[in-house]
């Protein structure tokens, strides 16, 4: 991963942008600390993106006879209510 200054960054913006898009991110730095990436949106979407239960179900690599079957007792009581 290519790192540039602020001031570089803001000066060649647009081939920073670019080369975001052809798949390379690019750390901004401030007074010698990382303070930022820069990177494609496409990128942002795939990273920040939390997988909903259906999508983990599906990516689940066993076969479905590797998930134990579920009890069908009902659940024991919690406390006694005949008190």
């Amino acid at each position: 991963m290519k790192e540039l200054q602020l001031r570089d960054a803001k000066a060649t913006l647009s081939a920073v942008i670019d080369q975001a898009v052809a798949g390379e991110p690019t750390v901004i730095t401030r007074h010698g600390r990382k303070e930022a990436v820069l990177l494609s949106f496409e990128e942002w979407q795939r990273i920040s993106r939390v997988p909903d239960f259906a999508d983990l179900l599906l990516a689940f690599p066993g076969q479905p006879e590797d998930i134990p079957e579920r009890t069908r007792k009902p659940a024991r009581a919690l406390r006694d209510t005949s008190l």
